[in-house]
């Protein structure tokens, strides 16, 4: 059983959401599909701003009996509407333990339950949750291209 907590700007205390046990859960938790924890704090702090141009959500999995997080979402609201989706899904991660037992499906559904107006992300060819995505309704409108300097 899990106990699932949406955490907005709103609501974030960081006497009561300890960002460091969610930014090592995802650095772990992400494997080879992850960044470094600045990079996910980073990620985070934008989550959770209030300021003006900022702003998304983090939902939290805590298995109910052991107490322990189990999964992480993180949304970044894009702050567009209509050609742009309006939330991007940064990070999902479900810890090893607990996958194939459908955390990730209901991590999911509270995040697209959640989430004020429609929902992008990127999904590598070879990440076996891209099957999860398709299955709630994710459809692969473009290639993405990108430069880097």
């Amino acid at each position: 059983m899990f106990d699932f907590t949406v955490i907005k700007p709103s609501t974030y205390r960081e006497s009561t959401h300890d960002l460091t046990e969610i930014i090592n859960f995802l650095h772990t938790h992400l494997g080879q599909y992850g960044d470094n924890k600045e990079d996910i704090r980073k990620c985070l702090n934008y989550a959770l701003s209030d300021e003006p141009g900022f702003g998304g959500f983090v939902v939290t999995a805590r298995d109910t009996q052991k107490g322990n997080l189990a999964g992480v979402v993180v949304i970044n609201d894009t702050g567009m509407e209509g050609y742009i989706p309006e939330n991007i899904l940064v990070y999902i991660a479900v810890h090893d333990g607990y996958r194939g037992k459908g955390l990730g499906k209901s991590l999911m559904k509270t995040t697209m339950e959640t989430a004020e107006g429609d929902i992008a992300l990127h999904v590598e060819p070879d990440n076996p949750a891209r099957y999860l995505y398709e299955k709630l309704g994710f459809t692969n409108k473009y290639l993405e291209m990108r430069y880097t300097r």
